[in-house]
């Protein structure tokens, strides 16, 4: 299997590479990658005193940190937006390879 090659508008080789995981204990839920993603791909959550996952917008949870999460991954268009804003590095990506 090749990994797959699009063109950009010139016609130059272009390998987009899809978002795999963040990784919450290095994410610092700064929320940047969440703002610059067109495709909704990313959200925010908030992690309770349980260390769980919940809205970090609902007022009874008593949210200790906050990390970004894939929450569409079947959305991302290959970008790099959300990598090239990352400070900390939490984001995984990959190249999609085509189907012999």
């Amino acid at each position: 299997m090749a990994v797959r090659t699009l063109v950009t508008q010139d016609g130059s080789p272009w390998v987009p590479s899809y978002i795999q995981s963040i990784d919450p204990d290095v994410c610092i839920g700064c929320g940047r990658c969440v703002k610059v993603c067109a495709r909704d791909v990313i959200e925010l959550k908030g992690i309770n005193e349980d260390d769980e996952m919940c809205d970090p917008f609902d007022d009874d949870e008593e949210i200790v940190r906050k990390v970004s999460v894939v929450a569409k991954g079947g959305d991302c268009v290959g970008c790099g937006s959300c990598a090239t804003v990352c400070g900390t590095g939490a984001q995984s990506h990959a190249p999609v390879e085509d189907a012999a």
